[in-house]
């Protein structure tokens, strides 16, 4: 809950936000990148976005490292909820902790987890501007 007031509070209006690497942009999740001629080369991330709303992105992304599931709380709180709107974050949930999964198998844990809050990011830009679509 205060992941979400906080994304709410720092973003105020997510339409400001032409696509969703626009807003991973503004949050500094996405890497640097080194180009010279024909030779280019990804870096870390940029770090240059809103620090906080990155913070809370990647506290909040540590969640996926578990098996995706809904609790009691959670089922409660969906109660009346949109049909698609649930089937978006279901799909999301899905994703995020596979992602999660096979970037920790093969790289440190950390950088997984900034790999998978940036794509958090992206999930909730969707669903704060009503692209709630799920493929």
């Amino acid at each position: 809950m205060l992941s979400a007031v906080t994304l709410a509070s720092e973003v105020c209006d997510f339409r400001r936000f032409a696509s969703a690497p626009a807003f991973m942009g503004f949050t500094g999740l996405v890497t640097s990148q080194y180009s010279s001629g024909n030779s280019e080369r990804r870096g870390s991330i940029t770090k240059v976005g809103n620090t906080h709303l990155r913070r809370v992105l990647v506290e909040a992304a540590w969640s996926y490292r578990h098996r995706p599931g809904i609790g009691v709380d959670l089922r409660r709180r969906s109660e009346g909820q949109p049909a698609e709107v649930l089937a978006y974050t279901w799909a999301a949930q899905l994703r995020l902790c596979s992602r999660f999964r096979a970037l920790a198998a093969r790289r440190e844990h950390n950088i997984a987890v900034v790999a998978v809050a940036r794509e958090l990011a992206g999930f909730v830009w969707g669903l704060m501007t009503d692209r709630t679509q799920v493929p």
